[in-house]
């Protein structure tokens, strides 16, 4: 068995498990909110809580990112989690397997803007501040490890597919721990790529909404500490899937997120409707959405509670996956009425695509959360679902 033993994260709903269990199941609200600080896109944003005691300037030159500094900020999380594991099992056992799909573009984006007005370009820039690796490395190196690291790109479904990955090195008996998980932060090059694909909803995404326009989007980062040692939460099954039906389109019929959910439940030993909960990818495009509730009602009718918390943090991309991973972690410890992360959205549920039951706010189950299901879809067909298990 796999286990999810600890979990750092920053996202708009706080940076501490339990600032997230507040806005996401006591009191919930949305951490989206309207940022001036991209006025030329007209875009509300999800805006990441501060990046802890370091600032990018700290960080190595060819590391130097605010991605990164959100990662290490994230990581700090589990700094005692992560040395006790050095201890045990040695440097050269622990993996870095991480997701992101910006990695530092934004400082690639200031170092051109400088270049255009001095010709030439700062002088604490370097190529190497935007490679996919740099994530991986830059972790490798804080903690002196020496297990294998490498870094997942595969848009939204990277956390995802950075987990399972880690998950599968764990069962070879590759590395006995694994930091694995994603970060994604903003920058004008994603937001302009969305908004060219009419993605970006002017107002407050609406996830499965008969008024929906679009994905909202947001930053963070998320990264659990996975051993085979035994603790709260195992990650009970994995499945990834390509369906490759269209470069950012979902295939309409969800071939390949329904395989990925089945490899998924299979792997765990269940079947979809002994699932207590499901944190839908949920984006609030039209055809996302349509897809999801689909393939959802298909495996699970509506019996099962469903939920996009993406309404309460943006899209957070290469992170996504790997945060809302994380929230169900949280919602499934410290929560005997079984209280689940709500839907947020205007209650207009779109009669046109298949019914799912979407919690509302204090939905609970009356127990605590045993089975939960994270679904990730992303550009390209890349499908990814993690199914957690809660230990009685």
């Amino acid at each position: 068995m796999i286990y999810l033993n600890d979990l750092g994260i920053i996202s708009p709903l706080g940076n501490s498990h339990e600032a997230i269990r507040q806005n996401m199941l006591l009191n919930p609200r949305s951490g989206i909110t309207m940022s001036d600080a991209w006025k030329p896109f007209h875009l509300p944003l999800g805006l990441s809580v501060p990046s802890g005691n370091r600032t990018v300037s700290d960080l190595p030159i060819l590391s130097r990112s605010r991605n990164n500094l959100f990662a290490l900020s994230a990581l700090d999380q589990i700094r005692p989690s992560v040395d006790a594991a050095i201890k045990q099992f040695g440097r050269n056992r622990i993996g870095v397997i991480v997701g992101t799909s910006t990695s530092g573009i934004a400082e690639s984006e200031r170092a051109f803007s400088f270049r255009k007005t001095c010709q030439c370009f700062p002088e604490d820039f370097h190529y190497a501040q935007q490679e996919l690796g740099s994530l991986s490395e830059l972790i490798a190196n804080e903690l002196g490890l020496t297990g294998p690291a490498y870094v997942h790109s595969s848009a939204c479904a990277s956390g995802a597919k950075s987990i399972a990955s880690a998950a599968r090195l764990l069962e070879a008996g590759i590395c006995d721990a694994i930091i694995a998980g994603g970060v994604d932060t903003l920058s004008a090059f994603v937001i302009a790529g969305f908004s060219a694909l009419d993605a970006i909803s002017p107002e407050t995404t609406l996830p499965f909404s008969k008024n929906r326009q679009g994905i909202n989007l947001g930053e963070g980062a998320a990264f659990f500490l996975m051993s085979r040692v035994p603790s709260g939460i195992a990650l009970a099954g994995w499945g990834e899937a390509s369906d490759g039906h269209h470069i950012s389109a979902p295939d309409p019929e969800g071939k390949g997120a329904g395989l990925a959910i089945t490899q998924a439940l299979e792997k765990a030993g269940i079947n979809a409707k002994a699932l207590d909960y499901i944190n839908l990818h949920g984006t609030g495009t039209q055809q996302n959405d349509a897809m999801e509730a689909k393939i959802i009602h298909e495996m699970a009718g509506v019996s099962v509670f469903c939920s996009s918390t993406k309404a309460m943090t943006g899209h957070t991309l290469g992170a996504a996956g790997a945060v809302e991973a994380g929230l169900c972690w949280i919602a499934m410890q410290d929560n005997m009425s079984g209280l689940v992360p709500p839907h947020l959205y205007d209650g207009e549920y779109d009669t046109g695509i298949a019914k799912i039951n979407l919690a509302g706010i204090g939905a609970q189950l009356g127990h605590p959360i045993r089975y939960c299901l994270s679904t990730s879809f992303a550009f390209g067909g890349a499908n990814a679902a993690l199914v957690m298990e809660g230990m009685p």
